[in-house]
């Protein structure tokens, strides 16, 4: 059995949880996590997107929480050292997935979650940070990344078995269980092929869970490679109340039915309400009718528009707009299918909606778009 650098390693590795230092009494801020987005413009060097995304981080007194990075593989080192540069020794969760630019940059882009105005503690296993765990006030939250299984020499069904007891005990770190996890993401190697083995595994692995909200997590399921050569890796959030009283709900999909139905265990989309705010995490979403058969095969312009109409559907019924918008994740089969989205945001004043477009494998191979996104309204 080889060891993972991609996955949590060993369950005998020693842990040591680190706080960072305290907001000053003096000057008490409110809690407020929130989420960076850096693309690299075109014939701009992959530092500048670090440096604009730490000088973000410094104005506004805040911790990073996990990193995800979508980039080609070729270019890791450069991207890797790039990001300590800026942002020093990494002490956070990473996630490093192959979601190539659509343009041929060697960056797609960097999604930063943070929060200001609270400490951090670090979950760490061996040398490695995993976790990193914070308080609103109303919820404890845990944010995982760069989760993978222990041995990439299994075969793939016993390497989601592997993450995901992974996931459990990555979690148990910090008194949290696979029951309060609301999101997760899962980037699978060469996805098609074996997305049913994939679900069934995880299907499985649920039945046993008795999810604190009553539902399964919101998700993505998405094909790319990683460093590793797992085959996959995952991120996930999970949250705790503090008054014992769920902060979390599903919210479903006014346009199609629930994953469930086809065989695929997750749910369209989750709400989480803590720390003056509503967050709406919506699953990774296709085109797919409301029976669970794709739509508008081989048309990507339809897909497109068809996606955008149910994540549109979703949005209104939690009282959002696209406006509301604070991260999202294009997924195109073919990097010349980014001109159909490209065009439906221009067309509807929406160009400056913090989106990375990325070059990877949806799920099924007559699905040529999916988008993810969350949104945030304070109260």
């Amino acid at each position: 059995m080889t060891t993972n650098p991609a996955g949590v390693g060993a369950p005998a590795a020693a842990w040591v949880p680190e706080k960072s230092p305290a907001v000053s009494p003096k000057t008490p801020r409110p809690v407020r996590d929130f989420v960076l987005t850096g693309c690299p413009a075109p014939g701009e060097p992959v530092a500048a997107v670090f440096q604009r995304l730490a000088a973000d981080l410094a104005a506004q007194e805040a911790e990073l929480l996990s990193l995800m990075i979508y980039g080609s593989l070729s270019a890791k080192r450069e991207i890797d050292h790039a990001m300590q540069d800026h942002f020093g020794a990494v002490q956070w969760p990473v996630t490093w997935i192959e979601g190539a630019d659509c343009d041929g940059l060697p960056l797609a882009g960097v999604q930063v979650f943070a929060v200001s105005g609270c400490s951090v503690t670090r979950l760490r296993l061996g040398t490695r940070v995993v976790g990193s765990v914070y308080e609103d006030g109303e919820a404890r939250h845990c944010l995982l990344g760069g989760l993978g299984p222990t041995s990439v020499l299994l075969e793939p069904g016993a390497q989601v078995q592997q993450l995901l007891g992974n996931l459990e005990w990555a979690l148990g770190l910090a008194d949290f269980a696979l029951s309060d996890v609301v999101r997760t993401w899962f980037y699978n190697d060469d996805i098609v092929p074996w997305y049913g083995d994939f679900n069934r595994v995880r299907s499985a692995h649920y039945g046993r869970i008795k999810f604190r909200t009553g539902s399964l997590p919101a998700s993505t399921g998405i094909g790319a490679r990683n460093p590793a050569g797992a085959a996959l890796v995952a991120s996930a959030w999970a949250v705790q109340p503090l008054d014992g009283v769920s902060c979390a709900q599903e919210i479903g999909s006014p346009l199609q039915c629930p994953a469930p139905a086809y065989g695929s265990s997750f749910s369209r989309a989750m709400e989480i309400h803590s720390g003056g705010a509503r967050r709406l995490l919506i699953s990774g979403t296709a085109s797919i009718h409301p029976g669970g058969a794709t739509a508008w095969i081989d048309n990507p312009k339809k897909q497109v528009d068809l996606t955008m109409e149910v994540i549109g559907a979703i949005l209104q019924s939690r009282g959002m707009t696209f406006h509301d918008v604070t991260r999202a994740t294009g997924y195109f089969e073919n990097p010349a299918f980014k001109a159909y989205f490209t065009a439906w945001l221009a067309d509807r004043d929406l160009a400056a909606m913090p989106v990375i477009s990325t070059h990877c494998d949806v799920c099924r191979a007559d699905l040529l778009f999916e988008l993810e996104l969350d949104a945030v309204v304070r109260e």
